[in-house]
This record gives C-alpha cells, structure tokens and sequence, in this order.
C-alpha cells in the first residue's frame, strides 16, 4: 500500500473515531500479500462492550486480564499496551501503560512482567484495576503494532509514550470493558 493510501486510511480511521464511531472499528493494513489485515484484541475475561470480573479491579484481585492479540502484522517489531478510563471525573484515568513489548499473541493474566512499563495515573508502574468513585465507567484497552521499539526510560506515561508512537503505528485495536461497584 502507497504512503498516500496509508494515510489516507490513517485520516479515515481518526475523523471516524472523532465522529462517535464504534471503539472497536480496526485499522486497516496491507499484508505482504497486498491483502488487508485488520488486527482485533480480545479477551477471555470478558466480551467487548462487557462487563470486566471483579476479579481485575480494586474490589477483587486487581490482575490483569489475559488478552489475545489476533491478525497482528508480520512486520511488527514490537507493541504497545495502554488501558484507560475516559469516564474518570477529573479526566482520562491511566490504569496501565507497557512498551516495547515484543510482538507477541498473548499477554497471560495477571503478567509479572510487560515489556517496558510506563507510569500509570497513580505514578506507579504495572496494572491497576478498574476502581470507579461512582457509576459505571468504560475501561479502554488499545494495543498498537510498531514498525520500531521505542527505547523509551521506564515509567514514561502516555503522551510520552503516544507522541513516540505516533509516526509507527502498523496496525491498532481495542478492547472495551465496563466496570461499576456496588
């Protein structure tokens, strides 16, 4: 596919996802055989649009969930993780930010160690659970397929990690979960 056609998908894809689009729209790619690959991540925890197990949140274990990334590009040199919540009151809440992740399908549950981890909302590293003050709340998983690794120091949060990417991204996808506490 021409850089003009990827960009061209590019815009299409942002000016959908401004308009209100579907969270879980994917990103268009070419495979090496010139056919369109569309990169889709899903979980067995729970269904997209679902509600997230007590067991990933505050109010239970607080693991991560095991996710599948499903039709990443060949080309992929490494991923990125970030999980977060836009329904936070003062703002968008990072629960969870990982880097240079190596180009992998699965990410278990409750993962010990993820690539480079960047600073969640907290200022801590590593996986933080859904945990809302009140009402429900969207909980947010996009994982980027990188042409590069990103190199970045540990702890970086995500406009350091998002402005890095920006110029990389393969291919993308994401996960929603819905949380609420009784």
């Amino acid at each position: 596919m021409s850089r003009v056609a990827l960009f061209t998908v590019g815009v299409l894809f942002v000016l959908g996802a401004c308009s209100g689009g579907d969270a879980e729209r994917p990103t268009p790619q070419a495979s090496a055989s010139g056919k369109e690959v569309i990169m889709r991540l899903t979980s067995t925890a729970f269904e997209h649009e679902g509600e997230i197990p007590q067991r990933y949140t505050c109010d239970g274990l607080d693991v991560s969930p095991a996710l599948t990334i499903h039709d990443r590009p060949a080309g992929a040199v490494s991923l990125v993780l970030v999980m977060d919540d836009p329904d936070a009151p003062g703002g968008t809440w990072d629960h969870w930010i990982a880097y240079d992740i190596a180009p992998v399908h699965e990410i278990a549950e409750d993962v010990d160690s993820l690539g480079t981890p960047g600073a969640n909302s907290w200022g801590r590293t590593g996986y933080g659970g859904p945990c809302p003050p009140n009402g429900t709340h969207r909980y947010f998983f996009t994982v980027y397929a990188l042409d590069t690794e990103l190199g970045l120091e540990p702890g970086a949060d995500k406009a350091t990690v998002l402005a890095a990417l920006s110029d990389h991204i393969l291919a993308e996808a994401v996960l929603m979960g819905a949380y609420s506490r009784s």
